[in-house]
């Protein structure tokens, strides 16, 4: 972090503007250090608050975080406000989670997820003792990926294919040709245990029986840096990254929908909104869905790499359905994250990925933030939210007709197991389905994370953080380099530092 840009505490209304489409969390960090960097800036929101994914929704005394609630890498936060000469923990509230999460199995069968490598070890040691010096290598193989593939390359562009020829021998070394699944199963044996290791890439998009090994270094990162929470629930940070915007004398705006990037000779020159007002800009860097970007927002450009063939022949990762719910009375023996296995692995995410089938059984991620976090509920309440993978609209599914049956089979699955007596205890609930992803967050075919992360879509593969289609047009969010997740996003933003000129040479 010594290689930050002095603090900027205000910008002058003669400098070259910067339009950001979107307010997620790579939107908003791009819009901070261009801000930082003497920019002009205006954030631009289709929805009525910022956050995108981030949103949050309150109901009945309940607070919801709509999408990310796993922050790991908190110095990427905290770089943004020390770019704004703030302190970050003036404003959020950061709480290390321990356990992480906690892992049960269709059998019963628990395992918890922490920072602690003795806790883990007893943990691996207690599930498959045989499989211990194979944890360990596994995760002396995390690290290694994790130098790599996180500290030199997470926040290099990826825009010429000598970046991805410079690299390609330290990730052959690494064996990212290999599937996570398949790396890891190359450690250990017991199949739990490669479930432990391997279920990561589920938080970004990604499958991890076809996702390459370099998101190995997710376990050494989340030892490295520890799983938080955001008091006041993930939108806590989104309120302070606005309060970091409109304190550098910028501006977000909601309720600002973009429907084109205009440009003139091959340059971005600024957007249209759809009430028919135009923004002029000097540089427009776009939080939408990279596909979305590409397929819809530029209209009249003629686009070489990104055309509509390409853009509908991409993989795209699955899509999530999502019930949020708050209950009479508290779950207290219910951990802050709980993973709840089906009884299959493999078979599963091959019908979500692969063939596209809505199946019967799932596995869930079960949120209980209240476990850290009460103010987020009445008291002696508890806010909840259920996460089910589940495959994007090529399905053929049918949300308006699946949407209650499929949130009542997973109730009856948690009454079952973790929270007796649900039915009865639920006082305010709503669902978000695929259908949301497409209509409310403009992501192709609803998919939940934009582009899947298979090693031909990343990198240089995937969409640049600085358009190959115009000038003076960037890039950020989950469908760029390097990609979904916290970490990747606050990263995307970080690229932007090496692309976009200084003010001056605009």
């Amino acid at each position: 972090m010594n290689d930050l840009p002095p603090a900027v505490t205000g910008v002058g209304r003669s400098a070259p503007h910067a339009v950001v489409i979107g307010s997620g969390f790579g939107g908003l960090a791009a819009a901070v250090r261009l801000g930082a960097r003497g920019y002009r800036v205006t954030v631009l929101e289709r929805l009525d608050a910022p956050g995108g994914r981030a949103y949050v929704h309150r109901q009945d005394g309940f607070t919801f975080d709509a999408g990310p609630t796993i922050v790991t890498a908190p110095f990427l936060f905290e770089e943004l406000w020390q770019l704004c000469g703030r302190r970050m923990a003036d404003d959020v509230d950061l709480r290390p989670l321990s356990p992480f999460y906690r892992i049960r199995f269709d059998d019963g069968e628990t395992f918890d997820c922490s920072g602690d490598s003795e806790a883990m070890r007893r943990e691996v040691a207690r599930l498959a003792p045989d499989d211990v010096a194979g944890y360990e290598r596994f995760m002396q193989a995390s690290e290694a990926t994790f130098r790599v593939g996180f500290e030199q390359l997470g926040h290099v562009p990826f825009d010429r294919w000598i970046d991805m020829a410079r690299v390609l021998p330290a990730m052959v070394k690494l064996q990212s040709y290999r599937s996570l699944y398949s790396l890891v199963s190359s450690h250990v044996r017991d199949e739990r245990l490669r479930f432990v290791l391997s279920f990561h890439p589920l938080f970004v998009g990604g499958n991890p029986f076809t996702v390459t090994s370099i998101y190995g270094l997710i376990a050494h990162l989340e030892r490295q840096w520890g799983v938080h929470f955001a008091m006041g629930g993930t939108g806590s940070l989104v309120s302070g990254l606005v309060g970091l915007i409109e304190g550098q004398g910028n501006r977000v705006r909601c309720d600002a929908e973009v429907v084109e990037i205009t440009a003139h000779n091959g340059r971005a020159t600024g957007v249209r909104l759809r009430s028919g007002e135009t923004l002029a800009a000097d540089v427009v860097v776009s939080n939408a869905d990279a596909a979305y970007t590409y397929k819809h927002l530029l209209p009249t450009t003629r686009r070489k790499r990104w055309t509509d063939r390409r853009l509908d022949d991409a993989r795209y990762s699955m899509s999530l359905f999502v019930w949020y719910f708050g209950t009479r009375g508290r779950y207290d023996a219910v951990p802050h994250h709980t993973i709840l296995l089906g009884p299959r692995y493999r078979a599963l995410l091959h019908d979500i990925f692969e063939r596209k089938l809505l199946a019967d059984d799932f596995s869930l991620y079960l949120h209980r933030p209240t476990a850290t976090d009460p103010s987020l509920a009445p008291d002696g309440c508890d806010a909840f939210y259920v996460l089910s993978p589940v495959p994007h609209l090529d399905s053929g599914t049918d949300w308006t007709i699946e949407a209650e049956r499929y949130r009542q089979a997973i109730a009856d699955r948690l009454s079952e197991t973790l929270l007796p007596g649900l039915a009865e205890r639920i006082v305010t609930s709503r669902v978000t389905t695929p259908i949301d992803f497409r209509d409310r967050l403009l992501s192709l075919k609803g998919a939940a994370f934009g582009l899947e992360p298979v090693l031909t879509q990343s990198a240089w593969f995937r969409p640049h953080n600085r358009s190959e289609e115009l000038e003076r047009l960037y890039l950020v969010g989950a469908g760029t380099h390097p990609g979904a997740g916290l970490p990747g996003v606050l990263s995307s933003a970080r690229v932007l530092d090496r692309l976009v000129p200084d003010p001056c040479h605009v």
